[in-house]
């Protein structure tokens, strides 16, 4: 596994040994950042359920301003730790060991708002999904996201994801072996109900 882009290019990094972490292949992080370059440089990114940290770290290494890892495997946050030591990156990062609940109240309380979302809890883990989803596309969500915020969720490819989570919309689905990448968006006629954020 390595970096893709950007000023870390082809730096190797580490994942925890077992099955219990599931790194987003080589080949489908590709696919995901070819998708988000246009938005990348001086972005507010966030990676939920982020195991080794690989998608919030190519974000880093392509030009995102900030970057939040949540996770709460103890074995995958020692990856995490051990990738941005490795690569040198000590600022432009948070680290929420206690995962995605925590990062969410976290994010509530932020000043400014978050460009883009990407989380990919275990495909099995049904009402993470949901959650995290509902989360965004309800009020209090909305509110954390900028105007043209984009949500991605990794998932089975053979998993139909719900067209709509509250304000939150699907518009794209890209299928690659057997993962998937559904981007949502909140449509900008929807921006007056976010306030001045």
């Amino acid at each position: 596994m390595r970096v893709i882009g950007g000023l870390h290019r082809s730096r190797q990094l580490v994942s925890p040994k077992g099955t219990a972490t599931r790194p987003t292949s080589d080949r489908l992080r590709e696919t995901l950042f070819n998708i988000l370059q246009p938005r990348l440089e001086g972005c507010r990114f966030v990676d939920l359920y982020a195991g080794t940290g690989a998608v919030g770290i190519e974000a880093i290494s392509r030009g995102a301003t900030h970057v939040w890892f949540a996770e709460n495997s103890v074995a995958a946050l020692g990856s995490i730790r051990t990738n941005l030591a490795t690569l040198k990156i000590t600022q432009g990062f948070t680290l929420e060991d206690r995962g995605t609940g925590a990062m969410l109240q976290r994010l509530a309380k932020l000043p400014g708002t978050i460009d883009i979302v990407f989380l990919d809890p275990p495909y099995e883990a049904e009402q993470e999904y949901l959650g995290t989803l509902n989360f965004f596309g309800s009020a209090k969500g909305r509110v954390i996201l900028a105007a043209g915020a984009v949500i991605v969720a990794e998932h089975a490819s053979r998993t139909k994801m719900p067209g709509r989570f509250g304000a939150l919309e699907l518009v794209d689905t890209r299928k690659q072996g057997d993962a998937a990448l559904s981007l949502y968006e909140i449509p900008l006629v929807d921006s007056s109900i976010r306030g001045s954020v």
